[in-house]
C-alpha cells in the first residue's frame, strides 16, 4: 500500500493510535461479553453440583474430574471478567494501547480456560450418564470442534485469507 502522506501507510483506516485502541476496546469487549456470559452460566451451574444427592455417589475419579473442572471454571471466569477490572484500573492513565493488549491476551487466556472447562464438563456429565469406553473419543471430538471453531478456523481466515478475498 502505498504512503497516503498522513503517516499511515499499509494500514486499511486512517486512524491514530489512540483511536484505534478505542476501536479494539470496544471490538474487544463485545467479544468479552459473549464469552463471560457462557463462562458464568458454566461455572453457576458447576456450584451447584456438589449439593445434589447424586454427587456423594460418584467415585474418585468423577470427584476429582468435578474438582479439576470446578478450578478450570472458577479461572477462566477471573481471565474474562479480568479485562473490565484491567479497563477500570488503569482508565485515564493514557495507556489504551498497552489495555487492549494485555486486555487481548487475558481474554485468550480465558478462552483456553473456557474449552478446557467445557471439555472437562463433557467428560464429567458423560462418564456419569453413559460410562461408556468410548467417552474419551467424543470429548476429544468434542475438544477437537472447538479449536477448529475459535482458533483453525480464524487462524486459517487471518493466514490464507486476510488479503482481500
Amino acid at each position: 500500500m502505498a504512503d497516503t502522506g498522513d503517516g499511515h501507510e499499509g494500514r486499511g483506516r486512517h486512524e491514530t493510535e489512540d483511536e484505534r485502541a478505542d476501536r479494539m476496546w470496544s471490538e474487544l469487549i463485545q467479544e468479552v461479553r459473549v464469552a463471560q456470559t457462557g463462562v458464568q452460566i458454566l461455572f453457576g451451574f458447576l456450584l451447584t453440583v456438589a449439593f445434589t444427592p447424586h454427587y456423594q455417589r460418584l467415585g474418585v475419579v468423577d470427584h476429582t474430574i468435578y474438582i479439576v473442572t470446578v478450578v478450570l471454571g472458577a479461572t477462566a471466569t477471573g481471565a474474562l471478567i479480568g479485562p473490565v477490572s484491567f479497563h477500570r484500573i488503569v482508565a485515564g492513565r493514557r495507556i489504551k494501547p498497552q489495555s487492549v493488549r494485555w486486555a487481548s491476551r487475558l481474554t485468550f487466556a480465558g478462552l483456553v480456560l473456557l474449552l478446557a472447562t467445557m471439555a472437562s464438563a463433557v467428560l464429567l456429565v458423560l462418564r456419569v450418564a453413559t460410562h461408556g469406553a468410548y467417552v474419551p473419543y467424543v470429548v476429544a471430538g468434542v475438544a477437537v470442534w472447538y479449536l477448529a471453531c475459535w482458533y483453525g478456523l480464524p487462524l486459517w481466515a487471518r493466514t490464507g485469507h486476510a488479503k482481500g478475498d
